[in-house]
């Protein structure tokens, strides 16, 4: 997300010492969302102990002061979702490559706006006498749950000179380990899908119809690469005359909050595919996120509804079918590796359905939104994007979130 962020050094501490340092830098952006790699300047300032003594552990800190390019026009960027981490050399009298780590804090950072990245800190260890030079090597900015690397395409000036006098020996403190981003585990295919269930309607009254949870394999496409999810899915339905309210429930998160998520700002729907006699789908949406999602925390989808008006007489089925997510003013679309029948209900085709074949869709839905975590398009904005042309499968990634739109057939 960041493309040529700059580095300028200042060396100060002890008797203070400064120095500026700027160097060409070339970005490479993460594979897959469509940026080329920007060559900019990057300038740092870099703070550690002008003397100190051998067996001391000093703490630098790397501080950007100016990053030479802007955040992309992809998403917002909300608060505390980008970290940086980069490599400071020690050269001289002994030789060493520093970790350098910084927290994810930053403020929200719109579409074009101005990087703006955290302070960077690290301990060096020092174990020879002498002089010991620090230069500022590459760094890698994480936003979203993407890398991008920036390496020095020239020769970088030492930023400051540490003067290291003989020790007496006594062992140094080990300080607080630095804190460094964990990974988010990516999810893996539970297995195969569950079979079909018997739960059918009749004439004999029966009003609830419970499916069986079914484990659904996702692949989701975006600029920002290609990201894999498995979720245990189950499909419930409500008679209600001759139509069908329905509910999709998920039975654990596909995913992890890549960044801390406001309040009202995810959505997901789904397009519940008809099978058996009917065919077409159904449109499924949920309410928006009640309450903030922290960085880390999973990414609970609550119950998803709608309607279901048969279009067909006959044994029809509902299974999982494409999942949307809109978040932060992106959309990206997962589409099922393969998918399992949930529920089965026997369906007695109503006025204004349509069944197979036909240019509408078999199964007709309305939304409505529950209690839960998370919110689905509207039938308006579901509407809207098909009528933009959008194909299947167009997507955005939000750093490993599943987040996308796939049309379906479907009628008021």
């Amino acid at each position: 997300m960041l493309a040529g962020a700059g580095v300028v050094l200042g060396l100060a501490a002890g008797p203070a010492q400064a120095a500026e340092v700027s160097f060409a830098t070339r970005c490479v952006p993460p594979a897959g969302v469509g940026l080329d790699p920007v060559n900019g300047t990057t300038k740092v300032e870099i703070t550690a102990p002008a003397t100190a003594k051998v067996g001391d552990e000093i703490d630098v800190v790397w501080k950007f002061t100016q990053a030479a390019s802007k955040n992309p026009n992809i998403i917002d960027l909300p608060a505390d979702s980008v970290q940086p981490t980069g490599t400071l050399k020690a050269s001289g009298a002994q030789s060493a490559d520093l970790a350098m780590t910084g927290p994810r804090e930053n403020p929200a950072i719109p579409k074009g706006g101005d990087m703006v990245l955290s302070d960077m800190k690290g301990t060096l260890k020092l174990t020879a006498a002498g002089k010991v030079t620090l230069t500022p090597g590459a760094y890698t900015v994480n936003a979203m749950g993407t890398n991008t690397v920036c390496t020095p395409t020239e020769t970088v000036p030492a930023a400051g000179t540490i003067d290291v006098a003989a020790g007496d020996g006594s062992p140094t403190p080990t300080p607080d380990p630095t804190d460094t981003p964990t990974p988010t585990p990516t999810p893996t295919d539970t297995g195969s899908p569950s079979p079909t269930p018997s739960a059918t309607s009749s004439d004999d009254g029966q009003t609830d119809f419970t499916g069986k949870a079914v484990s659904i394999p996702y692949t989701c496409q975006s600029p920002l690469g290609e990201k894999k999810a498995t979720s245990e899915i189950q499909i419930n339905a409500k008679k209600n005359g001759g139509s069908y309210g329905i509910t999709v429930q998920f039975k654990n998160s596909p995913m992890d909050s890549p960044a801390d998520i406001p309040a009202d700002s995810v959505k997901p729907s789904m397009e519940v595919t008809l099978g058996g006699a009917d065919t077409g789908s159904v449109f499924v949406e949920g309410p928006t996120n009640s309450a903030p999602i922290k960085s880390g925390d999973p990414i609970a989808i609550p119950d998803m509804t709608g309607t279901y008006k048969p279009g067909a007489t006959g044994e029809s089925t509902l299974s999982p079918g494409v999942l949307t997510i809109k978040a932060l003013g992106t959309t990206t679309t997962c589409k099922p590796d393969k998918t399992a029948v949930s529920l089965t209900l026997t369906t007695k085709e109503q006025e204004g359905g349509a069944s197979g074949g036909s240019s509408s869709s078999g199964g007709s839905s309305s939304g409505a939104s529950t209690s839960g975590g998370l919110a689905a398009t509207g039938a308006d904005d579901h509407a809207a994007l098909k009528a933009l042309g959008l194909v299947a499968g167009t997507a955005v990634l939000l750093g490993g979130a599943i987040f996308t739109f796939m049309p379906g057939r479907r009628t008021r």
